[in-house]
């Protein structure tokens, strides 16, 4: 099982290294000291070969750190090409989409039992949020989706890509993580169109 005081410190240096602090306008010690009360709820696990399953997640929400700034600091497991916001969300339309589940705390938390969700592939969006729902799980959000690729990129494989239910806008956009050009990509499909790359990502539980 992988430690997760090792893990939790991972996955802070992870921040660290790609200028979290600087887009929170914090010096490295500050942002160390937000996310560092979370470590004692960081519990053990093994993730899957593709991170297909991770035991939990240190999430930082676009409140100090935006969609925008922290998309371009992703990248494929042994790529180099920047991630990349879609230009199908208009400029400023991130902002119109809001996590729908109550989050613990507004800036830092931590995420547990995250699933991608491939088993997903091919359902019809709507569809699965309902079975996750029943399932007494939680869809993730358009920040959780960007921090689990930026914590475990070999998560985003071809044909195993993710929705993120989590957020939504009032219509039926629901965003989502694929890859294009050889990079992430953070864009929306219809809620009622299924695609056979595209999964259902969620979550047992948040805490912070």
């Amino acid at each position: 099982m992988t430690d997760p005081t090792a893990e939790f410190d991972r996955q802070v240096g992870t921040l660290l290294a790609r200028g979290y602090p600087a887009l929170a306008g914090l010096d490295e010690d500050a942002f160390t000291g937000l996310v560092e009360p979370l470590r004692a709820q960081a519990r053990g696990g093994e993730p899957g070969p593709e991170a297909e399953r991770v035991p939990f997640l240190l999430v930082v929400t676009r409140k100090i750190a935006p969609i925008e700034e922290t998309m371009p600091r992703t990248t494929l497991h042994g790529g180099r090409l920047p991630g990349f916001v879609d230009h199908s969300f208009e400029a400023g339309s991130l902002e119109w989409f809001v996590a729908t589940p109550e989050l613990p705390a507004p800036e830092a938390y931590l995420l547990f039992d995250v699933e991608r969700g491939e088993e997903f592939c091919g359902v019809v969006p709507k569809d699965a949020m309902r079975v996750v729902a029943d399932r007494g799980r939680t869809l993730l959000t358009i920040d959780e989706g960007v921090a689990l690729i930026t914590q475990f990129p070999q998560v985003l494989v071809k044909n195993k890509c993710f929705s993120l239910g989590g957020s939504r806008c009032g219509d039926r956009r629901v965003p989502a993580i694929w890859i294009s050009k050889r990079a992430p990509k953070l864009g929306w499909c219809w809620e009622g169109n299924p695609h056979t790359w595209l999964g259902m990502a969620s979550a047992g539980s948040r805490a912070a």
